[in-house]
């Protein structure tokens, strides 16, 4: 009787192991767009097959600040999700948190993740004071599309785009038209202004190897004085204000779109954009009926390069004080983190992967000879020198630095200052931002 008691209490216990639910991890993200949300779930579900006791609750959360505010607001409520996409300005927020698992500790007890597997630039940013916080995921970093018909008609070498400021200057005006009337019909250069425009600022002083923050960018000690009101970022202000002033380029206005949409209709020549809308351009030149070219960022005559920050955002691990569900989702990040995985993810969306045996089977497969743009977009990454000036500043005040930055630009933009006026006044309202921040910490 007991042995049968016995027997039945056993196989009680193993069908409650076999049949128990599988534990739920919650990932949320911010890729907006119909496409990214379904790739996303797509290589969730594939990881769910590969792994039936752990289920991937994969929520779209809208944009990176969005995301952040609820990420922030699920702390509180004591319900935070597992997994969370966070924006590359985000880093110090969230290092000051308190509340995440830095991936060096996942890495640290975890052998069998190569972080040099890792590419250099990517994983240097989200490294701050010698540990790895956040892993890199949806990266990216501006170029210059420009549309190589336009060139030729302008009587330019559509194979030879400039590299230096004076050069893309000079090339702005001479791809301006005029219509009989004086109203310009073709501009030589578009940009968007708002965030677009800040980060575009940013990654020009790291083209010049130039800081933004002091204590080597915010890395070797927290960032207390911003310090780009200098010669590299004169350089810059000067750089756009130039064209603006001579007519040879159009301020799109707030946000991406409309510089996107100007170039995609030739309205514009140049345009300078995320890699990550390479995929969006190779389908609108083909629709269009103009040859696409994509250049690195140009530099100032006479300063060696130095390289481009990586922008998009990283993949931050939230301490959820479960043990089961720490280790589900470590194990779904490394699966995000392999290499056909971002294969998948970058072939689908644009984003260049993060991992260097993906671009290295890309290559081998005839990837890139076949799409050459999806290699320019690459290579200006991997060519980049990596240094502090080019890993990105660190300050919980980036968000209130890039509308500072953004609104000296505006002032510029109509000449209610100069330029050097309008660096010096950006840098003012940083300090201010930087020391409000540190005020809390």
């Amino acid at each position: 009787m007991w042995r049968k008691i016995l027997t039945f209490s056993v196989m009680a216990v193993l069908a409650s192991a076999i049949f128990a639910a599988p534990v739920t991890i919650q990932f949320w993200h911010a890729m907006g767009g119909t496409d990214r949300i379904q790739l996303l779930q797509n290589l969730a579900n594939e990881f769910m097959q590969q792994n039936p006791d752990i289920k991937v609750d994969v929520q779209y959360t809208g944009s990176y600040t969005d995301t952040m505010t609820k990420m922030i607001a699920a702390v509180r409520a004591g319900n935070p999700p597992d997994l969370v996409m966070i924006y590359d300005i985000g880093t110090q927020m969230m290092i000051d948190s308190g509340v995440i698992i830095p991936i060096q500790n996942m890495i640290d007890k975890d052998p069998s993740f190569d972080i040099n597997t890792l590419v250099s630039a990517s994983r240097g940013y989200y490294t701050v004071g010698g540990k790895l916080y956040s892993l890199p995921f949806n990266s990216s970093n501006p170029v210059i599309f420009y549309n190589k018909t336009l060139f030729e008609k302008a009587g330019l070498d559509p194979n030879n785009p400039p590299t230096t400021f004076e050069e893309f200057v000079a090339d702005a005006q001479k791809l301006t038209v005029k219509d009989a009337n004086g109203n310009t019909i073709q501009y030589g250069f578009t940009f968007g202004s708002g965030e677009p425009l800040s980060w575009f600022f940013e990654q020009f002083m790291a083209v010049q190897n130039a800081l933004l923050l002091n204590n080597n960018n915010g890395r070797n000690g927290r960032a207390t004085k911003a310090v780009f009101a200098n010669e590299a970022g004169l350089r810059i202000f000067n750089f756009f204000n130039d064209m603006i002033q001579n007519g040879s380029a159009i301020n799109a206005g707030p946000g991406w779109d409309n510089a996107r949409q100007i170039f995609i209709s030739q309205r514009a020549a140049m345009l300078i954009t995320s890699t990550s809308d390479v995929n969006m351009m190779v389908k609108a030149a083909q629709s269009g009926n103009f040859s696409l070219g994509v250049m690195f960022l140009p530099h100032p005559s006479g300063i060696p390069y130095g390289g481009v920050i990586v922008g998009g955002a990283s993949l931050w691990m939230i301490n959820t004080n479960n043990t089961q569900r720490e280790e589900a989702t470590w194990k779904f990040l490394k699966f995000l983190e392999s290499t056909d995985a971002q294969i998948e993810w970058s072939t689908g969306t644009g984003y260049f992967p993060v991992n260097k045996n993906s671009i290295i089977k890309l290559m081998y497969q005839g990837y890139y000879a076949k799409n050459p743009p999806y290699l320019v977009t690459v290579l200006q990454l991997l060519m980049s020198n990596v240094t502090p000036a080019t890993s990105g500043g660190v300050t919980g005040a980036f968000p209130q630095i890039r509308t500072a930055v953004d609104n000296a630009f505006g002032k510029m933009f109509t000449k209610a200052m100069t330029p050097q006026q309008a660096l010096q006044w950006a840098q003012d309202q940083a300090n201010q931002a930087i020391a409000n921040y540190n005020s809390l910490y």
